[in-house]
């Protein structure tokens, strides 16, 4: 996608496929509000008029296209293992990687690899967001893949937009007993060096320069 059309038509085609907004966040590597306004000017949905609507001008966000690796495996393997990388020096005692689905997941799953960890998958609550506060929703970690179970753990996604599902991730691995030592996102959009007292760690970090 090299446009912000590429966007909208891209939002309508899984808006009409029957993506919820949060999901097509998740999809397009975008804020929520991105992904509501990308949908509201698709058509595909009438204007929001909720709390989390974005301006009619259009919101500040960058997109971020990384499927030149994520369609390739052996590129994929080659980026988890510089992510790996980057977290090998915290935590002697982690023995579980976490992977924020859905594109943390399979990257989640080389990291695993090269760390010799076992995998675990977290499906955030913004899965589930079309309008409104978000905190109404819950996330949920995959019975199908390793559980928490008073474990350390690494915490893998693909990019960081606000860093508010990172820091829901971290505060459920907690909760289930769990202590997250470090993050780790192949995009960091906000610049992070800490969430909530955890690392964060990024291969590629953006930085907006603009004029007053």
């Amino acid at each position: 996608m090299k446009n912000v059309d590429d966007l909208i038509a891209s939002a309508a085609e899984l808006a009409d496929r029957g993506l919820s907004k949060g999901e097509i966040a998740d999809e397009l590597n975008v804020s929520r509000e991105t992904a509501s306004w990308l949908v509201d000017r698709s058509g595909a949905s009438s204007p929001s008029q909720g709390s989390d609507a974005a301006p009619p001008s259009g919101p500040q966000d960058i997109h971020v296209d990384w499927s030149a690796i994520g369609r390739d495996s052996k590129r994929m393997d080659y980026v988890a293992r510089a992510m790996a990388d980057l977290l090998e020096d915290d935590g002697e005692e982690v023995d579980l990687t976490i992977g924020i689905e859905k594109a943390g997941a399979p990257l989640a799953t080389f990291v695993a690899q090269a760390l010799d960890t076992d995998l675990g998958t977290y499906a955030p609550a913004k899965h589930q967001w079309e309008e409104g506060d978000i905190d109404e929703l819950g996330g949920s970690f995959s019975r199908n893949f390793a559980q928490i179970r008073d474990r350390q753990c690494y915490v893998v996604d693909d990019t960081v937009t606000s860093g508010t599902t990172m820091k829901e991730t971290i505060d459920a691995i907690r909760e289930e007993g769990g202590e997250p030592v470090a993050c780790v996102v192949v995009v960091d959009k906000q610049g992070l060096e800490e969430l909530d007292g955890v690392p964060v760690y990024s291969l590629i970090d953006v930085v907006g320069v603009g004029r007053e």
